[in-house]
């Protein structure tokens, strides 16, 4: 028997184990969207509120509070600059690293097992044709076996083709909306955590102290205040400034009488 005859054979058996094995590949997408869906929303947070909270502290000079912030949070947003804290006392470079780090140790965290889903959206429709290629072999087969006459069997052997291309297209589409839409909250999470991690590297590279960035984090009203008292002692020093010139003026005007006389 020859590799021809070998693949016709195989080709034989019929389309239903590819049937079997889409199904078998959609249940463990399913699986993995499911498991996903469950981590991003664990590790949900409101990161525009601890934003604000890592500022407020590091405005203060207070880094332990800041710290304490972080890992109150779940999110991987917090991981990141958690450990920009953590390398605090080592400087700026040795925080910055850490945050690199941290933040590529979460990306792989995040994506755990996407590229099976990936592969699964990319790959089910060719599975799917695989089954109507053989559909269509065992069609030709039973028309050479009526003598070309249509039969029930040749139709059911071209609907077993037509379904194993829908069922690839059916695995294949929510893997793949699955697949970019995590890939997107990953994307955003990184570049979230890289932000608030760039506010740790602005603090520990300012030298001014915690009083000055207090002094200088107070609120504009105050200093409106001083800017109104200014603009309000300048014309009274205006005016002084002309009665303390009005008697030298009166002295001239006097002396140039007595010479005219």
């Amino acid at each position: 028997m020859d590799i021809q005859e070998r693949l016709t054979a195989f080709a034989m058996l019929g389309a239903g184990w590819v049937m079997y094995l889409l199904v078998g590949l959609s249940i463990l997408g399913l699986t993995i969207i499911l498991d996903r869906v469950y981590y991003f929303v664990v590790t949900r947070d409101d990161i525009a509120a601890l934003k604000q909270k890592l500022l407020a502290s590091l405005r203060v000079g207070d880094v332990e509070g800041a710290r304490a912030a972080m890992r109150a949070s779940r999110s991987p947003e917090a991981a990141i600059v958690l450990a920009g804290l953590d390398a605090a006392g080592d400087g700026a470079y040795s925080a910055e690293e850490r945050m690199a780090g941290e933040a590529t140790l979460k990306k792989l965290e995040m994506e755990r097992n996407l590229a099976f889903l990936g592969t699964v959206g990319n790959n089910a429709p060719f599975v799917g044709l695989a089954g109507t290629v053989i559909g269509i072999v065992r069609s030709f087969h039973e028309l050479e076996s009526s003598g070309g006459q249509v039969s029930a069997g040749l139709m059911a052997q071209i609907g077993e083709a037509l379904v194993a291309t829908l069922i690839g297209l059916l695995v294949a589409l929510p893997a793949v909306a699955f697949f970019n839409l995590f890939q997107r909250l990953i994307k955003g999470r990184v570049v979230r955590g890289e932000a608030m991690g760039k506010d740790v590297l602005a603090f520990l590279k300012s030298t001014r102290s915690p009083a000055e960035r207090a002094e200088a984090e107070k609120p504009s009203e105050k200093r409106d205040d001083k800017k109104s008292e200014k603009k309000a002692e300048a014309p009274k020093a205006k005016a002084d400034a002309k009665a303390s010139s009005k008697p030298a003026d009166d002295e001239d005007d006097g002396e140039e009488e007595a010479s005219a006389s």
